[in-house]
């Protein structure tokens, strides 16, 4: 009973410290969000955009799948960790070289633009940074003692924010974005080996490689295809459609990334060692994958919705009408985002039983759904129209959420199979919170027409939502409610 209240007391920990991580993240991030879109040109934000989509890859392959092995691992050892830090940076310094003298060929695929060889040279030095850090982060999650993440990643923001506004301000365009992101990367890093209390072995074990690759290598081929369908749309945009369509596309997707990365990110670091760590009593198993379902959803579904609903008066209070053909883009990244969270939920559920197979196998149907809805919708990409200059961009993203959505049901039943849940289980879960969300929006929008201005349009259907929706939970009797609320006041206490 004791083990049992400390694991309760020490997920209630991680995922306090989780969320206060991600708001902070979100309000440092939109801050200085807000500002960049008031100065820098869509062409500008999408000079950046064409050059992430290396760097993700890049990225994904320096970890190589061993974070996800080290936080599935019961008992991970000194060398385990030390290992897999040496292995993290050797190959981000390996593949650094390797997109330095690639660069000319990264601005062939745009229509041979050269200021993309100096930006991508100095905005891929933050792999290295970010690979230093890999490590220590994994240490402080398997632990759950994530407090220190959420202060490195607060000042490394803090530092960001301040290096790209002034960079911004003194008009120095696309390289604000640039260097804002070395400054995180490097001051995010410097914390937490500083905070960390912890210092590598000066070895380098192959048997630890090969004991985690039969995990890791499909965990690496998951996350892979995953990104490789997160971010080929920028490629496919910026190739066919140009700069500023791809501009438009890179704001609508960070802003929507900011709540559907920080779900998925607040459920994967505080569920995942949870899960692992009861892998073998399938009872708690299953009684904590319940309570992870309506947790999720209850955060979720209002979330993105909201977002969804009041979408063009977020974009005019915040940035004008500059951006507004990014809203339309910006509510079906959402909708897709519902269903990318739910995938990652589920991943957790069949990744803490060590069935890592059954996860790549969803990620290549995942994948070649995708895949078939991309080339279908292709041809139409660099449409558009006097009132909708991103009409091709919308198709493409129409498509994205349909075969988002048909995917899903793959996940489920896999999920039932592998979890021993029920999919009618795991659909009960989440019904209550997507009829109550859709009852706070049904009262919220037509409250939101009555007005003009739109900070009212905001103040007012964020009030009106929430206040159906929490009212709502409470009368329907939500224990998930009721358990957020009481760790709320008793941490106030």
């Amino acid at each position: 009973m004791a083990e049992q209240d400390n694991l309760k007391k020490l997920t209630a920990g991680t995922l306090k410290w989780n969320l206060i991580d991600r708001v902070l993240t979100q309000i440092l991030y939109a801050v200085t969000g807000i500002v960049l879109a008031w100065l820098l040109s869509p062409a500008d934000f999408g000079l950046v955009g064409a050059v992430l989509v290396f760097q993700a890859f890049a990225s994904l392959l320096v970890d190589s799948g061993f974070s996800y092995a080290l936080l599935q691992k019961k008992e991970p050892t000194h060398t385990d960790y030390s290992t897999v830090l040496w292995f993290n940076i050797f190959v981000s310094i390996f593949f650094y070289v390797l997109l330095y003298l690639g660069a000319p060929l990264i601005a062939d695929c745009f229509e041979g633009d050269e200021r993309l060889i100096p930006l991508s040279r100095v905005m891929f030095l933050s792999m290295i940074l970010n690979a230093a850090s890999i490590v220590q982060i994994n240490r402080l999650m398997k632990r759950m003692h994530v407090r220190m993440v959420a202060v490195s990643n607060t000042l490394g923001l803090i530092a960001g924010a301040i290096c790209g506004i002034y960079l911004a301000v003194a008009g120095f365009g696309p390289w604000a974005i640039v260097w804002q992101a070395v400054t995180i990367s490097a001051v995010k890093t410097g914390v937490l080996w500083v905070t960390g209390h912890w210092l590598p072995e000066l070895r380098f074990s192959a048997k630890v490689i090969k004991g985690f690759m039969g995990l890791s290598w499909r965990m690496m081929c998951t996350s892979f295809l995953n990104t490789l369908f997160l971010n080929i749309y920028s490629f496919f945009i910026g190739n066919r459609a140009g700069m500023s369509a791809l501009g438009y596309y890179t704001q609508a997707d960070k802003w929507s990334k900011m709540g559907i990365t920080s779900i998925s990110q607040v459920l994967t670091s505080s569920f995942l060692p949870v899960l692992a760590a009861v892998q073998d009593d399938r009872e708690r198993y299953l009684r904590l994958c319940s309570k992870m379902n309506r947790f999720t959803a209850y955060l979720l579904f209002p979330c993105m919705c909201g977002l969804a609903v009041m979408a063009t008066p977020i974009f005019h209070l915040l940035f004008g009408t500059k951006w507004d053909p990014s809203i339309i883009l910006f509510q079906l990244l959402l909708f897709r985002g519902i269903f990318t969270v739910l995938n990652s939920l589920y991943n957790n559920y069949i990744l803490a039983l060590g069935n890592s197979k059954s996860i790549l196998r969803l990620e290549i149907l995942r994948d070649s759904v995708a895949l078939v809805a991309l080339f279908i919708t292709l041809p139409f990409i660099n449409m558009s129209t006097p009132s909708n200059p991103v009409f091709g961009l919308e198709l493409l993203l129409w498509g994205q959420v349909f075969s988002s959505a048909v995917t899903y049901m793959a996940t489920l039943v896999v999920t039932s199979r592998v979890s021993g849940h029920s999919v009618m289980a795991l659909l009960k879960d989440l019904a209550p919170y997507i009829i109550l969300t859709l009852l706070s929006c049904a009262v919220a929008y037509p409250v939101m027409l009555t007005v003009n201005a739109a900070w009212l349009k905001v103040l007012s259907g964020f009030t009106i939502f929430s206040a159906v929706y929490l009212g709502a939970n409470i009368a329907a009797g939500s224990k998930i409610q009721k358990e957020i609320a009481g760790m709320v006041l008793k941490r106030k206490k």
